[in-house]
């Protein structure tokens, strides 16, 4: 079973910090086409800012997005993935957190950020090959094997 690590390796990932602007930001995430970026200081994680913070935070709260920082209105209370769980374990605490990104983890250090896009992705190739691998043993039995 493959994990988040082995997904994220080599793949590069995008963040903030936390004194950029909320137009800074959402320039970064635009270009790039993300929906959320981690958020760093001295390479620390600190939060996390989303399209969903963007929204509840800063345009209903009717914020100038030229003069709030990412630190002021991002999200603080972070969930994380080790570089070592399986897909499936990462899936199921993003559903039970209702995120839809994930900063994955190898000690103190970020290496990578995935969507739950990115996950089911992965997931659904890991079921895929499952299902041939499958389909490759009951059908491609050797003769003498059938029938027992």
């Amino acid at each position: 079973m493959q994990t988040v690590g082995e997904i994220v390796k080599g793949r590069a990932f995008y963040s903030v910090a936390p004194d950029q602007t909320i137009y800074d930001a959402a320039r970064v995430m635009a270009e790039r086409d993300i929906g959320a970026v981690p958020v760093l200081d001295s390479n620390r994680l600190i939060g996390i800012f989303s399209e969903r913070d963007m929204i509840q935070r800063v345009i209903v709260a009717d914020r100038d997005l030229r003069q709030t920082s990412v630190g002021d209105v991002m999200t603080k209370e972070i969930v994380v993935a080790q570089d070592s769980e399986n897909i499936e374990a990462v899936i199921e605490r993003m559903q039970s957190h209702r995120v839809r990104h994930i900063p994955v983890v190898k000690g103190d250090r970020v290496i990578g950020f995935l969507s739950l896009r990115d996950l089911l992705a992965a997931d659904l190739r890991e079921k895929d090959t499952q299902v041939q691998d499958l389909n490759t043993y009951i059908y491609y039995l050797p003769p003498e094997n059938m029938g027992s």
